[in-house]
């Protein structure tokens, strides 16, 4: 499939108050894209406005959603299309989770409040958009999925869940879209060098499995993805190292299931009884634990905004 001319789409961007999607707003208005950033903290989208306006690109739309809710998605699809005019291209970056074991997370509410942010919503803003586009035959869609759907980890089974089944949807998604105009494209990042980092570091044992891959750079991904779009690529897997994981998934698991095995034993009782009651709703508006987390990762590399240092 033919890939999309970045400049002139009208581009709707969820999740783009940090990381990958702070990178890929930058990389997709430096192109041209007229854009529409979307995320549940507002200053941090101004700020990011302010920045890409400051370096000569038009000015994105801010529209603050939070689409832990349903109904968010669909809201925010009506608004991007009433402020662009259409949308030609719709990322699907926005992220949350919950950590903890899963039996003892099930059904609450913080699982719940995962599946709508990583798997309900993107649907949602698809459902919205898609046929519009495939009307056009013209446009795309990207999901960012994880390389949680290959490998977990004890505490991280419900996050795993939701990108696992955005991947499944995703790959379905791009069958019944051949030949429709509508370029899907799933991005399936391992290790990044972003404040997820730090909650995810808060289980024990896991850099075990995170270091074997180095941490890649999300303005890197940023460009992979954009040169995906442009080239009319179907799968963007970053760091490289993670494409073997990625191929090679039964032997993925095993190793992860012997070292998940060896941290285990070496967990003392105590602090495993404490695991095992647990839950954390993580992400940028999660839980304490998960906020500091999050924001001493990103004050060891100097990385924390204006309004976050606020």
């Amino acid at each position: 499939m033919p890939g999309v001319d970045i400049s002139g789409s009208r581009v709707l961007l969820t999740g783009s108050s940090s990381g990958i999607g702070r990178e890929l707003a930058r990389e997709l208005a430096a192109r041209g894209a007229a854009l529409a950033i979307s995320a549940r903290r507002r200053p941090l989208l101004e700020e990011l406005a302010e920045q890409i306006s400051a370096a000569g690109g038009a000015a994105p739309i801010v529209l603050e959603a939070d689409l832990a809710h349903r109904g968010a998605a669909q809201a925010l699809a009506t608004e991007a299309e009433g402020a662009l005019g259409r949308v030609d291209v719709v990322v699907n970056n926005a992220g949350g989770g919950v950590g903890g074991r899963i039996a003892t997370v099930g059904d609450r509410d913080e699982a719940r409040e995962a599946f709508e942010i990583n798997y309900w919503s993107p649907l949602a803003l698809i459902k919205a958009l898609v046929p519009a586009m495939a009307e056009r035959r013209r446009g795309a869609v990207v999901n960012v999925t994880s390389m949680a759907q290959v490998s977990t980890w004890p505490g991280f089974g419900a996050y795993a869940a939701t990108k696992a089944a955005l991947a499944v949807a995703t790959e379905t998604l791009a069958m019944e879209l051949v030949d429709s105009g509508v370029h899907v494209i799933e991005v399936i990042p391992g290790p990044v060098d972003t404040a997820v980092q730090g909650e995810t570091r808060l289980a024990p044992g896991i850099e075990r499995m995170l270091d074997r891959t180095p941490l890649g750079d999300p303005a890197v991904l940023a460009r992979l993805i954009i040169r995906a779009l442009e080239r009319g690529g179907t799968r963007v897997i970053y760091p490289g190292r993670a494409r073997l994981a990625y191929l090679l998934p039964t032997l993925v698991r095993w190793d992860t299931r012997r070292l998940a095995a060896r941290t285990a034993r070496e967990v003392d009782p105590a602090t495993r009884e404490a695991l095992g009651s647990l839950v954390v709703r993580t992400g940028s508006m999660g839980d304490e634990i998960a906020r500091e987390a999050r924001a001493a990762w990103e004050r060891d590399r100097g990385r924390l905004s204006a309004s976050d240092r606020a």
